[in-house]
């Protein structure tokens, strides 16, 4: 019996080529370390031996996996679906894969950071969103990884994020220029510890009162959830049965600023003839839903985010505390106007005999 054929292996291919193996496994994953010249022998020689590059191997000469690890906390979201659908394509197209770890509660959370699977796994990790105690900040800075912070601003670590302070001046400021003055906050439910733009946008809204001269009022800062009518309700119902309630309403969120201005129209409270609303996000329903907002782009800020990870692992000199801040724009549509005006009182003067 004839013995089974050998298969071509990657010092085959860097044989051929006259480069050597690394060569050949950087070329192949499609990395942009290899001069065309280069690069042009080595696919040549691949062809010619219907090699096939393995990335067990390619790990083995290059202490490599070829995979960017991802930490989220859910899927289920515009933002992240987003972000993701960008990034995926980007680091593809790079020879690598993606690897997603979702961590939705604090007990998956605990169990990540003890097991560090992304320690094995992956030559780059993208951190999406978390506010991070400090030990488990640490516990990152340990993996011997370039560690990317999305969505968020690390201080003296690589971060891809919108300065959700500034944004939310600019949704504030452009009521206080409409002429409101009794402005409500209204931040989302959410696990403690896994979102860093709630307190930052909360900052912005009263940094930009603060600058207007417009005294704080902490019963205008009303915690809303989309997941619970009930919920979402009491909460504009608290704003409404205040002794002086707000003239507009700015959401966290654009998903819930549409709920804000569904149960406000239910109320038969006009929207914005009786009280603006303005978003955060530029979700797809805010243009569906004519919704003022500020808009900033998870797809720009994912893919970034897969170049700033790319160029990390490719290159050790690079600026490991790098910070890349992204646009946000206001875009004012139909659910902001200024405040009303006092009511005529000859209108509910019954008429003279």
């Amino acid at each position: 019996m004839s013995p089974a054929p050998r298969h071509p292996t990657m010092a085959d291919v860097a044989e051929r080529a006259g480069v050597s193996p690394s060569t050949v496994s950087r070329t192949l994953r499609g990395l942009p370390t290899v001069s065309p010249d280069v690069r042009a022998r080595v696919e040549q020689a691949a062809r010619e031996l219907n090699f096939a590059v393995s990335r067990q191997a390619a790990s083995l000469v290059t202490g490599r996996t070829g995979v960017v690890a991802v930490l989220v906390p859910t899927l289920n979201s515009w933002f992240m679906g987003s972000a993701l659908s960008s990034l995926g394509p980007l680091l593809r197209a790079a020879g690598m894969e993606l690897n997603v770890y979702v961590i939705p509660d604090m007990a998956e959370r605990t169990s990540f950071f003890e097991r560090l699977p992304a320690r094995r796994n992956a030559d780059a990790l993208l951190v999406f969103g978390f506010d991070l105690a400090q030990e488990e900040t640490a516990r990152l800075d340990d993996l011997g990884m370039p560690v990317i912070y999305v969505s968020q601003h690390a201080e003296g670590r690589p971060s891809v994020y919108v300065d959700d302070v500034a944004g939310a001046c600019k949704a504030t400021r452009h009521l206080l220029n409409l002429g409101h003055r009794r402005i409500a906050f209204a931040p989302t439910v959410g696990a403690s510890g896994f979102s860093f733009s709630s307190r930052a946008r909360l900052h912005g809204y009263r940094q930009a009162l603060t600058e207007a001269g417009v005294p704080l009022d902490d019963e205008l800062v009303v915690t809303m959830s989309t997941e619970d009518k009930r919920s979402l309700m009491a909460g504009v119902g608290q704003l409404l049965g205040l002794r002086e309630p707000p003239t507009a309403v700015f959401a966290e969120q654009d998903e819930l600023a549409v709920a804000v201005v569904h149960t406000l129209r239910a109320a038969r409270i006009e929207v914005p003839e009786r009280m603006s609303v303005i978003g955060f996000d530029d979700h797809q329903v805010a243009e569906w839903f004519d919704l003022s907002t500020v808009a900033q782009s998870p797809s720009d800020m994912g893919r970034t985010a897969g170049e700033l990870a790319l160029t990390l692992i490719n290159d050790e000199e690079e600026d490991h505390r790098r910070h890349i801040v992204l646009p946000t724009h206001l875009i004012p549509r139909a659910t902001t106007a200024p405040p009303p005006g006092p009511r005529d009182e000859t209108e509910s003067r019954p008429p003279s005999s």
